[in-house]
């Protein structure tokens, strides 16, 4: 019996000359819930003797033993007490280890739905990624979206570990079956060469050493597989980027810039243009604590001064002159959401690229991933976990790379601004042409249309006399809600001032809540005029309480707002 499997199915495994080559291999797992990633990373530090005495004693002792046999591997990765008692990985855990051969770094990344934020963290920065499958419950839909998001952030090297092999009696037709499958949907995606080996993490058979009990199959170990994958920081061979992340200026006579190099070299005496100003100067010198080292490559922080006194703060960047990066507003990126709290096309998030922080929303939806099928799907919304293409707008410009050419430039992290948390993590796809760019027929009414891409809505106002409780209850919810919304009271101006003011909140695209004193004009009907029938409002809330009123208010603004931001769409 042919041992490994057919290319078409398993992939082909390094030459045994790159196995000699030594250098540090940074590697993930992933997979569904249970597959037994833990044990695997426990049985491969404990099986290549990279186990401390005293962490395997304590680990002998605990009471929480899940395993039928003496040692609980998992209990080698799973640190968080949740995790032990649950029995499930939760946080991402990093271990390191080494063989005369390489040295490892292992991401062991929750397989649990609601932590898929945890998994996409460990495989950002992985080279490989090892994908348990087990062998009783086959190719799960966890396993396609974690096999998805680590060919997304651009994992070269996939193995495709079938694990739990002794519960099916080391089956050749059932291991062929699921690689068989696995290998189909890693085509889908375009990856080449998933390697796929039948594994026992209970047992160890595969793992460190070839396995006795499936003499069918002839390929490598899991570990001998990883000692070959060929390794090298490609980032170190691109242009240089350099985000600016702090300005040292301890005394009058010394001005240096830290930051840490995302690609290329970094030397004395080299041009380098200084971004968003594109104002070229040379580097004057690197410097370290106790030195002045003659290079700094991608990957090392270093502080560098500059022969020429130019304008740099925090978010800028030093670049190359020979490779610009695009600079722009606007970009195409796949997004993954990450939070339970679906997605407001609506709402205006902080987004995070390198040291840069900007305003920003998703300006169009252009597909959601079906993970199963591939399929692109049509979508309004995204909820946790899902995966989707989407048109991002910044307030202010980035200066990226497609993050198939530079993974650091190339990506994102999308932050909630009222709760700062987390919700969504990005890469670059391409840039989009700026209005400034587009041709002049289709930049009508550019600046109205932006404006209402970024605060979501256009100007409009709400008309509240004689109830300024429910005005300011109206716009501290709107405020709260991301909303650019201003209250306009009986006392913040003069009763002959308030054409004025509707004319300027109304030019600046605010939504304004009007509940003026009568000065004997008919002051309605010339503010109605000035927004529009459309976007005028007086809602009845007469014998509403204060709440009930405000709520009210809400629920007109939020389904005007979806009319008009969905046309404002349709037209950039």
């Amino acid at each position: 019996m042919a041992a490994a499997l057919p290319e078409s199915a398993s992939g082909t495994a390094p030459s045994p000359a790159l196995a000699a080559r030594e250098g540090l291999l940074r590697f993930s797992t992933a997979g569904s819930v249970d597959d037994g990633k833990s044990t695997l990373i426990g049985r491969l530090l404990y099986d290549s003797q990279a186990v401390l005495e005293d962490q395997l004693a304590s680990v002998r002792k605990s009471k929480i033993n899940r395993s039928s046999g003496p040692i609980d591997f998992s209990l080698l990765t799973d640190g968080l007490r949740a995790e032990r008692e649950q029995g499930i990985t939760i946080d991402v855990a990093y271990r390191y280890f080494s063989t005369p051969r390489r040295k490892f770094i292992i991401a062991d990344t929750p397989g649990h739905e609601q932590y898929t934020r945890n998994m996409a963290t460990g495989s950002s920065t992985a080279e490989a990624a090892v994908v348990l499958i087990d062998a009783t419950k086959g190719v799960l839909r966890q396993s396609r979206r974690h096999a998805y998001i680590a060919h997304l952030l651009g994992v070269r090297h996939i193995a495709a570990a079938v694990n739990k092999m002794d519960l099916v009696g080391f089956s050749q037709e059932v291991f062929e079956r699921i690689a068989g499958e696995f290998a189909a949907f890693a085509a889908q995606l375009g990856i080449g060469g998933v390697y796929a080996v039948p594994v026992s993490a209970l047992e160890g058979d595969n793992v460190v050493r070839r396995s006795k009990r499936m003499p069918w199959f002839e390929g490598p170990a899991l570990l001998e597989y990883l000692e070959s994958v060929p390794v090298g920081n490609t980032a170190s061979s691109g242009p240089l980027r350099l985000p600016v992340q702090y300005v040292i200026r301890p005394d009058a006579s010394f001005r240096g810039f830290a930051g840490m190099v995302a690609s290329g070299e970094l030397r004395p005496g080299m041009t380098v243009v200084a971004l968003p100003s594109r104002v070229k100067t040379r580097v004057q010198s690197l410097v370290a604590f106790d030195d002045e080292p003659e290079s700094a490559g991608a990957g090392g922080s270093v502080t560098l001064t500059l022969e020429d006194e130019i304008d740099l703060s925090r978010g800028d960047m030093l670049v190359s002159e020979e490779q610009l990066p695009s600079a722009g507003t606007e970009f195409q990126a796949m997004l993954v959401w990450m939070h339970p709290e679906p997605l407001d096309p609506h709402k205006i998030y902080l987004l995070k690229h390198t040291t840069r922080t900007v305003r920003a929303r998703v300006n169009q939806i252009r597909h959601r991933v079906d993970i199963n099928t591939l399929e692109h799907v049509p979508a309004r919304k995204l909820d946790m976990n899902d995966i989707a293409a989407v048109d991002v707008k910044t307030t202010l410009p980035l200066f990226f790379d497609p993050y198939a050419a530079n993974r650091a430039t190339g990506s994102f992290i999308v932050i909630d601004p009222l709760t700062n948390a987390t919700v969504a993590a990005g890469i670059i796809e391409r840039a989009l042409d700026s209005p400034s760019a587009r041709p002049s027929a289709q930049r009508r009414n550019s600046t109205r249309e932006e404006r209402i891409l970024r605060f979501g809505h256009p100007a409009a106002a709400v008309w509240l006399k004689g109830r300024p409780r429910v005005a300011e209850l109206v716009e501290r919810r709107l405020f709260d809600d991301g909303w650019h919304v201003q209250y306009a009271g009986p006392n913040d101006f003069l009763a002959h001032e308030l054409v004025t003011v509707a004319k300027a909140y109304h030019l600046s695209g605010h939504i304004t809540i009007f509940s003026p004193v009568n000065d004997g004009t008919d002051q309605k009907r010339v503010v109605r005029a000035l927004y529009g029938p459309d976007s005028f409002f007086t809602v009845k809330v007469d014998h509403d309480t204060d709440e009930q009123a405000a709520d009210r208010i809400l629920r007109v603004l939020r389904k005007w707002r979806d009319k008009h931001s969905d046309s404002a769409k349709g037209h950039s």
